[in-house]
């Protein structure tokens, strides 16, 4: 009789047969900061706040502390136009925010979130241009993102990022063609150490909702279904849109959101020896909050497994808002 239970009778037989680790070096913590001098916590996210400069240093000296080794920024601007300029303003949230973390904690990596969402007026993610469609009473006039002129706009926002220390720069847009405009941008400004974290297969999901409150960055009409990936477009597009990103010069693949996509990021686990990273999101993280605050789950137990079913999947690391109390929690462990 076959007694799989043997090595499950103890702790230190479960540890020892154990497949799947998490640490905390694994977690990318996500900060949001404003221009503001003041903490704002973020309702539909409970226990995360968009934080001043001084707070966002803070944050990352916190995670430091728990054994985390990487942060993402996100800026909030007070002033936004048309073109989101404030993305690469030398003085925007993001910019300042790394030159203070980098000058306090050198060996911290700073990932520059690269998009023009936050910063625009209608919240796209990038300049938008005019379209005629075609229709059974002529040709109606429409609104889309400018792609092309999109893509400069990126570059500028990577360089200045770049130069303001951060060790990564993350794009987040789905324009076509981003990873290649960046790659060059950041070649010709100095930067060709500065690699290039892809959102390679991001799509355009219901699961975003509290992030968009969190950075103000809701689309003022339509949606992002248009540049985001199709939820049931399949493995073919997943495998199509990272495949470009790996040739136009990407240093790392990225699967958001992540739990409702771990088939995908098993699948490009298999198929790319690029490191993989889950972007647990904000979604993910406010179902499990409501429910834990509810009593349904337990909180610890339940964020642990699901940040190890990302890890199981094939993620090398996890960008999760769950990410200072879960290096707590594995600090305990040890």
């Amino acid at each position: 009789m076959e007694r799989p239970r043997r090595l499950r009778r103890s702790a230190a037989l479960r540890a020892l047969t154990r497949e799947v680790s998490l640490r905390p070096d694994q977690l990318i913590h996500p900060i949001f900061v404003h221009e503001k001098d003041s903490e704002h916590p973020i309702a539909t996210m409970p226990g995360i706040s968009r934080h001043s400069l001084s707070g966002a240093l803070q944050q990352a000296q916190r995670a430091y502390a728990l054994g985390i080794r990487s942060v993402i920024l996100f800026g909030i601007p007070e002033q936004k136009d048309s073109q989101g300029t404030g993305a690469f303003w030398e003085m925007g949230a993001v910019q300042q925010a790394t030159r203070l973390i980098k000058a306090a904690l050198p060996e911290l990596a700073v990932i520059a979130d690269t998009c023009l969402c936050e910063y625009t007026d209608h919240g796209h993610c990038g300049p938008l241009c005019e379209i005629h469609l075609g229709g059974p009473e002529g040709t109606a006039a429409d609104w889309t993102v400018d792609n092309d002129a999109a893509l400069e706009l990126l570059g500028r926002t990577a360089v200045s990022q770049a130069q303001a220390g951060a060790d990564i720069v993350a794009p987040s847009a789905m324009m076509d063609g981003q990873v290649a405009a960046i790659r060059a941008a950041l070649d010709v400004a100095g930067f060709q150490q500065v690699p290039v974290m892809s959102y390679a297969v991001k799509y355009a999901s219901s699961y975003y909702g509290p992030f968009r409150e969190a950075a103000g960055s809701t689309p003022s009409f339509g949606n992002r279904a248009t540049y985001q990936m199709d939820p049931a477009g399949g493995y073919r597009e997943a495998l199509r849109e990272a495949q470009l990103d790996v040739d136009e010069g990407a240093d790392f693949l990225m699967v958001k959101p992540a739990l409702a996509y771990l088939d995908v990021l098993r699948l490009l686990r298999d198929s790319f020896d690029l490191p993989l990273v889950a972007y647990n999101v904000s979604g993910e993280y406010s179902l499990i909050k409501a429910a834990a605050q509810a009593g349904y789950m337990d909180e610890r137990r339940t964020v642990l497994e699901t940040l190890g079913s990302m890890r199981r999947a094939g993620a090398d690391s996890i960008i999760t808002y769950h990410a200072l109390d879960a290096a707590a929690w594995l600090q305990e462990n040890q």
